[in-house]
């Protein structure tokens, strides 16, 4: 291409380029640049590229790179254990903040725990050992140094409830016992292999709507639950629905409350979210609602001793095995009919703690700013709870209330989980035989105000008001768990999720672009309404990739955009349509259906006698087109860098209009 004008300025020179590539100047033809077309990679650098994209798009052995042996070593020991990184450099000062979070974590989780594990049909010394080791291995392995690692609300009721269904808690409690130490090995088996094999992404499939709906369907179903103990009702449905609890609590109203409970309860429920006002109000009070239950069990607990209320019907914990968690190793079922279905209940328990865990991780990594590793997570939450199921615990994870606590309450690192463990132990050893007037109303008290705030009602106002079907996600999740039953709240999460994968894939967004005035920028004319269409062109923009599962629609709808636009310039008389220009900017790929799908549209076109000019396709799709031989059926010079040049080709006239 010879140069026009001055050749010592190479401003002028540039802005005659830019003016040329899109009009034409003294008669010459307009400067059109041409689609690049990339290197082809051998299929091994491809297959390698897209692996590596999958799986390590966070380029994790990046630290080892041009380090001795020795060192790699010293850090692949670090990136299983990376206490041993972080704890060269611990202070004194780190372990200040760290001990008044593990203590004050502590007085929360212990009468937690027990009523946590209550909901999971176990006896409350199993909630107490949870809060023992799985915090001590995850000290160790994880990575977050903000999360508070335990039993929670809807991972115990999950649980409990998929247990149940196979085995009567009451009837036959050893058996029942040793399928949830099964369910909890195979749920850290799952969260293991999720990180090692670096499949974390597969959580991401169950949306934040779906997610918001199902644990605030799990709470009111939690709260729910505790009515038997907040109400003293002595025979309850095992039915976690809505219409058969409230059943059971109306049909025992007459004969079946205690009212000395319902006063026990309903004091200190009302004490604990008072607690949890005052922490919400004013921050420097973080504690108050932290210590609020512990506080909560010890009047409770006294008030029930002095008064002989266990006589007057008030339920109480009445035994807490004493002593460190005992082996559970030959209680797992290794072999038989139960190893399946304990398969079975701790990958669905082990998806859902995982999904937890990584929110919360998420939440407070980004509130500090650090990042975490949630493939290393995965391990380090599989870790503790493969351990956990030999030491008599069952599925633990991250707490969202314990882990806010421990964040307000000034933790460091995760030594805070080390001493909340070591509360637990000496709780364990020496404080257990204290907890046996406890009564179940406080324990329910506790739960209910604990589960409060998983229903997150402003959540799911902003997810209305952002997007409908996101909100329908919502909605039928948390009608599921309410109205049916954990397992189908969770199966209708999981399905409105994955439908609206499907949808988008399926049904991909097309949108027609005009001018900007003034501009050579072409936008969708629905956004900017004063975008002006081109005589005689329509041009379409595909917002996808073009794959087997949407080419054959975005083929008809493009073929429907034609017909429609073709039956607006009949009724105004304009220029008929004669050139369709596809702006591919957003089509990131497509593959041979596509491809076929193009060849299909390229020969409707040419019976309507309208010419198809492709815009900006990007390199993964020019190659493929070239492949194919479609870039030389359609024309190489019908496929352009932009929509402008685009039109210039089409209507030389319009690129002669300033």
């Amino acid at each position: 291409m010879s140069s026009m004008g001055h050749p010592g300025d190479e401003n002028l020179e540039t802005k005659e380029m830019d003016a040329r590539s899109l009009s034409s100047s003294h008669g010459q033809e307009p400067y059109v640049h041409k689609v690049g077309i990339p290197p082809r990679q051998n299929l091994f650098k491809e297959f390698q590229s897209t692996v590596k994209e999958t799986f390590f798009s966070d380029d994790p052995l990046r630290s080892f790179k041009d380090q001795s042996k020795s060192r790699k070593c010293i850090l692949g020991i670090e990136a299983i254990f990376p206490i041993l990184s972080w704890g060269r450099t611990y202070t004194l000062k780190k372990f200040r903040g760290d001990l008044i979070a593990g203590l004050t974590i502590a007085s929360l989780c212990i009468p937690q725990d027990i009523g946590y594990a209550k909901l999971a049909n176990l006896a409350p010394q199993y909630g107490l050992y949870s809060s023992l080791v799985p915090p001590l291995i995850y000290s160790l392995m994880g990575s977050s140094r903000d999360i508070a690692i335990g039993p929670v609300a809807v991972v115990s009721l999950l649980l409990g409830t998929l247990l149940q269904n196979e085995i009567d808690p009451v009837a036959n409690p050893e058996d029942y016992r040793r399928l949830a130490f099964t369910a909890t090995f195979f749920a850290g088996i799952t969260q293991a292999i999720l990180g090692v094999c670096r499949l974390g992404f597969l959580i991401d499939f169950l949306s934040h709507a779906a997610i918001v709906g199902f644990m605030g369907g799990a709470a009111i179903t939690i709260a729910l639950q505790q009515l038997k103990g907040f109400l003293g009702i002595q025979k309850f449905t095992k039915k976690t629905d809505i219409i058969s609890v409230m059943n059971s609590v109306f049909s025992t109203a007459h004969h079946g409350w205690n009212w000395q409970t319902i006063v026990i309860g309903a004091t200190f429920l009302a004490f604990l979210l008072l607690a949890k006002y005052i922490g919400k109000k004013k921050q420097k009070f973080f504690w108050v609602p932290a210590i609020a239950p512990l506080i909560s069990v010890v009047l409770s607990t006294f008030f029930v001793y002095i008064t002989h209320a266990d006589k007057h019907g008030v339920a109480i914990v009445k035994h807490i095995e004493k002593g460190l968690n005992p082996s559970s190793v030959k209680e797992i079922f290794w072999s038989g009919v139960y190893l399946g279905k304990g398969v079975r209940i701790g990958i669905v328990a082990g998806m859902i703690a995982l999904t937890e865990a990584t929110a919360i991780g998420r939440t407070f990594a980004s509130m500090k700013d650090y990042q975490l590793d949630g493939n290393k997570e995965m391990v380090a939450l599989g870790a503790m709870n493969v351990v956990g199921s030999m030491t008599s615990c069952y599925v633990a994870t991250g707490s969202f209330s314990r882990s806010a606590v421990n964040y307000m309450s000034g933790c460091q690192t995760a030594v805070s989980n080390i001493v909340m463990s070591f509360v637990v132990f000496l709780t364990l050893l020496f404080i257990t035989p204290l907890f046996k007037y406890t009564p179940n109303a406080i324990l329910a008290s506790i739960i209910i105000s604990a589960v409060i705030n998983l229903v997150d009602y402003k959540a799911a106002i902003l997810i209305w008001k952002v997007d409908k079907f996101d909100f329908v996600a919502c909605v039928g999740a948390f009608f599921g768990v309410v109205f049916a039953s954990v397992e189908i709240g969770l199966l209708i999460a999981v399905s409105i999720s994955f439908a609206k994968i499907l949808l988008q894939v399926t049904r991909p967004r097309t949108a027609i672009l005009g001018k900007i005035p003034r501009t050579t920028v072409y936008r969708n004319i629905q956004q900017y309404p004063e975008a002006t269409s081109v005589p005689g062109v329509l041009i379409i923009r595909v917002d996808s990739a073009i794959y087997f599962s949407n080419s054959n629609y975005v083929r008809e709808r493009i073929l429907r955009w034609l017909m429609d636009e073709e039956e607006h310039v009949k009724g105004d008389y304009q220029t008929r349509i004669q050139f369709l220009i596809v702006e591919m900017s957003p089509v990131t790929d497509i593959d041979t259906s596509g491809i076929h799908a193009l060849e299909e549209l390229f020969r409707s076109l040419q019976k309507r006698e309208v010419q198809l000019v492709l815009a900006n396709p990007g390199p993964l799709v020019i190659g493929k087109l070239h492949t194919s031989n479609f870039a030389n059926l359609l024309g190489e010079d019908k496929i352009f860098l932009t929509v402008a040049e685009a039109v210039a080709y089409c209507s030389p006239k319009l690129a002669e209009d300033p």
